[in-house]
């Protein structure tokens, strides 16, 4: 009885163990200006900034 609950509970914990979901910093999928300036080939980041966006 022992040898299985010890099997059991050493189950479980490599079940839950094995979801491993990886975060990211709070504002993923955005990118620094100077970063979207690069990526796009521009000589300036200012309209890639976004208290300098016209509207």
């Amino acid at each position: 009885m022992k040898t299985r609950f010890l099997v059991f509970a050493i189950s479980i914990m490599m079940i839950t163990s094995s979801c491993y979901t990886t975060r990211t910093a709070g504002n993923s999928g955005k990118v620094p200006p100077g970063q979207a300036k690069k990526k796009a080939g521009t000589k300036s980041a200012k309209p890639f900034a976004p208290g300098q966006r016209k509207k």
